[in-house]
């Protein structure tokens, strides 16, 4: 599945979307939890956070499997598919029209999802593209080049998780559409508003001083002209991406 996660105010205490669930207060609407969105997005049902799923680690490099899943947002290839590594960190710099943001991914708990995203950045796929979705108090989703919330990279791969996960603020983690359907959106942690179940892969987090940007962003709200609602006003744009 090609189609990346919605994150869309939906009724009181139901926080449902892409076979992932959420909670707040009683008295608060609940946002969708970060989903991919398309026409094949599975029907809205609670399953229990999948398990770790790297393919074969052997030493300090794990194999990965990139099968492919729908059309590509922009002409890429997939990751590499053995000797990735499975130790170290990743500092990632998005550059955005708000200022830089670093994030810091570590390959130990999710090799295949920072190898992923290594790629893609190589290639150049996040350039020129803009953070889709925003809910306030809760995430910023980026990782879409069509800005629909429904483009991908034209592969998927699997969750690696503990099912212990959580999600603090700053916490920089793939959005999914459900079980094993990782593609190319993202999502920073912004609040705690509504908490997440442990069904998305973690890749890292933002610095502090970065969080300063990434809530500059915020401050300006939602776009006013965006009919759904959910666009960040300002700020928003990636300029391109580089790891180091």
């Amino acid at each position: 599945m090609s189609g990346l996660k919605k994150l869309v105010v939906v009724g009181v205490m139901a926080c449902l979307a892409g076979l992932a669930s959420c909670s707040s207060s009683p008295s608060t609407p609940s946002p969708s939890t970060p989903a991919v969105s398309g026409p094949e997005t599975p029907s809205i049902t609670l399953t229990s956070p999948a398990s770790t799923t790297t393919e074969g680690a052997a030493g300090d490099t794990v194999a990965c499997a990139y099968p492919a899943s729908g059309t590509p947002a922009k002409p890429v290839s997939p990751p590499s598919t053995t000797d990735i590594p499975a130790t170290g960190t990743v500092t990632v710099t998005m550059h955005m029209d708000a200022g830089d943001v670093v994030m810091n991914f570590v390959r130990d708990s999710a090799p295949c999802a920072v190898h992923s995203f290594e790629s893609l950045a190589s290639q150049k796929y996040f350039d020129n593209t803009s953070c889709h979705r925003l809910v306030l108090g809760f995430v910023l989703q980026c990782g879409d080049p069509t800005g629909s919330g429904s483009g991908g990279p034209g592969y998927s791969f699997k969750d690696e998780l503990t099912g212990s996960e959580t999600y603090p603020v700053g916490t920089v983690a793939m959005a999914n559409s459900g079980a094993n359907t990782n593609g190319s959106q993202f999502f920073i942690v912004i609040g705690t508003t509504y908490s997440l179940q442990p069904d998305y892969t973690v890749l890292g987090t933002v610095d502090a001083a970065s969080m300063q940007v990434v809530q500059s962003i915020v401050d300006q709200g939602i776009d006013p002209s965006d009919p759904q609602g959910i666009r960040p006003a300002e700020g928003g744009h990636i300029q391109s991406v580089t790891t180091s």
